[in-house]
């Protein structure tokens, strides 16, 4: 907290010269404009919500002003800058699912929002009201001090603090000389008040140490139900290659031992087995190797991929993907497997008539929706490969969210940062 540029700069012998004091001057400013604006706005909300706990209406607003923070913190990240250049990042995560209720289920178990409203709460009762005082004291009292040469120039006389009268040119401008000293000195206190009060925003609003291991600790879990679902699917294509194609050529290997020891039709019966047998085997090399990753893919790209697996849906299902050319090759693959499964899922599980996948770029990010009309209530949970999904798309650095109300429809959304691949020329 100490290291911040702002207590740095209490320590120069030359601080009046650094734009650090006017730069505190306007933290304050500011930040007794806002908590103004504030404590209005949140005493017409109080208010307003507890009038209206009579008609029940007001019961859901009185709860909703626990987010109240949320806003406000926000804002102050932002104004933090002016003191204190290092990023301030959100303590806040993002939802898996979008809606409200997603976003309020985060909100209230993320310890970032009760400290986000017991800084507002700390704000509107104390902060603003304590640099109002420094305000005024440290820079209107001298600004009007400074002002008494002119002002009396124009009246006459000058009354100062009620009984201090300022009536000759001399006095004016011992007064101002007095109000330029004050001025120079208060600066040091008011630099120290803005450092106090941006050090206490940074340790209560910006992402802290316990909510980075929090995160860290999530990747980790991420990682390690990847490495499973890797095993599980070795173990997968290991068992279909023992019981399907590696079963189908010892059999094509017997058959031809046969058909080289016979001879006329029986020869050549035993090798038209061979090579139904041959086929058979390849089909299924075929099958796997799609699983495994689709040659389509990696020759022609997502758009081709994804209309491929569409057109071996059994729902029907409807594919619009804008792309303006290659993605990278993991961010295909992750968006080609997570495309893949959801419509499995639609498939094996929602009961719907119909489906549709979209795709684009929006901005520096691929942006994937997979939609049905189905009977919804999907749920990570439950064991429907959602979560799966999710580490696959995490380990790009996408996200994935989910919204499957009971009764449908169903929308899964991926977004995953890339940048297109220019054409080769």
């Amino acid at each position: 907290m100490q290291s911040s540029p702002a207590w740095r700069a209490l320590a120069r012998w030359d601080l009046l010269r650094t734009s650090w004091p006017w730069r505190s001057v306007a933290y304050l400013v500011t930040g007794v404009l806002l908590g103004e604006v504030v404590l209005v706005v949140f005493l017409f909300a109080l208010f307003t919500s507890t009038l209206l706990t009579v008609l029940v209406v007001g019961v859901p607003l009185l709860l909703a002003l626990g987010f109240c923070g949320i806003p406000v913190a926000a804002m102050e990240r932002r104004r933090l800058r002016i003191i204190d250049p290092e990023p301030a990042v959100t303590p806040h995560r993002a939802p898996d699912r979008p809606g409200l209720r997603a976003w309020v289920a985060l909100r209230v178990q993320e310890q970032a929002t009760w400290r986000e409203l017991a800084y507002l709460i700390l704000m509107v009762t104390v902060l603003w009201p304590f640099e109002l005082l420094a305000v005024a004291f440290g820079l209107g009292a001298p600004a009007a001090m400074i002002l008494v040469p002119v002002l009396r120039a124009q009246m006459g006389e000058v009354r100062l603090l009620r009984y201090w009268v300022i009536d000759t040119e001399l006095g004016a401008f011992a007064t101002m000389a007095a109000g330029m000293l004050w001025l120079a000195l208060a600066l040091y206190p008011l630099t120290l008040l803005a450092a106090a009060h941006g050090s206490l925003a940074r340790l209560l609003l910006v992402s802290r140490e316990t909510e980075a291991r929090q995160r860290l600790d999530e990747l980790t879990r991420s990682r390690t139900r990847l490495v499973e679902a890797f095993e599980t699917e070795r173990r997968r294509i290991e068992r279909d290659l023992h019981d399907g194609a590696q079963q189908r050529l010892v059999a094509l290997t017997m058959t031809l031992g046969l058909a080289k020891l016979s001879d006329g039709a029986e020869a050549a019966e035993l090798v038209g087995k061979a090579h139904e047998e041959a086929k058979l085997a390849l089909a299924e090399v075929r099958d796997l190797i799609r699983g495994i990753h689709p040659r389509i893919l990696t020759d022609r790209g997502l758009p081709a991929a994804v209309a491929d697996v569409a057109d071996r849906s059994p729902t029907p299902v409807d594919v619009s993907m804008e792309l303006p050319g290659r993605l990278p090759p993991a961010v295909e693959s992750a968006a080609y497997f997570v495309i893949s499964e959801a419509l499995t899922n639609v498939a094996r599980h929602s009961g719907a008539e119909r489906a549709s996948v979209t795709g684009r770029l929006d901005g520096d990010h691929l942006v994937v929706e997979v939609r049905d009309d189905g009977v919804g209530g999907a749920d990570a949970s439950e064991g429907t490969g959602l979560a799966g999904l999710a580490d696959r798309v995490s380990v790009v650095d996408g996200r994935l969210m989910l919204a499957s109300p009971p009764g449908g429809p169903t929308l899964l959304r991926v977004e995953i940062p890339c940048v297109p691949i220019p054409p080769s020329r």
